[in-house]
């Protein structure tokens, strides 16, 4: 009676077992070699001064933010412009409540130097 307690348990580890060493001996056969990334002269024919996977310098993500900022503007403005005609007045002034409000974000960034590059 104790061993049938214990018979599932026990397929169940044999299943991810079998599992496991498939995956592994799959993952070792479907292998592929990985060689070195070579930097070579692209597009203008320059040698490039980075590597082609350096991260990105800290003054990117202020320009990141800004343009995902308008990004969310066009997202709002054309949905925004199918129900003008059916809401009329109140949606004209909540838009330009929203385009104000990107402005001042904007406004806020210029005056912090994020459009600033030296």
């Amino acid at each position: 009676m104790a061993a049938a307690r214990w018979e599932p348990v026990v397929v169940l580890l044999a299943v991810v077992l079998a599992g496991v060493l498939l995956s592994h001996w799959l993952g070792s056969v479907l292998r592929t070699v990985r060689e070195p990334l070579l930097t070579a002269p692209f597009s203008g024919g320059l040698e490039p001064r980075e590597h082609p996977v350096s991260r990105f310098h800290v003054r990117w993500y202020p320009v990141t933010m800004i343009f995902l900022a308008f990004d969310m503007e066009m997202l709002f403005m054309y949905p925004w412009t199918k129900v003008v005609p059916e809401v009329g007045t109140s949606a004209v002034v909540e838009m330009f409540l929203f385009l104000g409000i990107l402005l001042a974000g904007v406004a806020y960034a210029w005056r912090e130097g994020a459009f600033r590059w030296t």
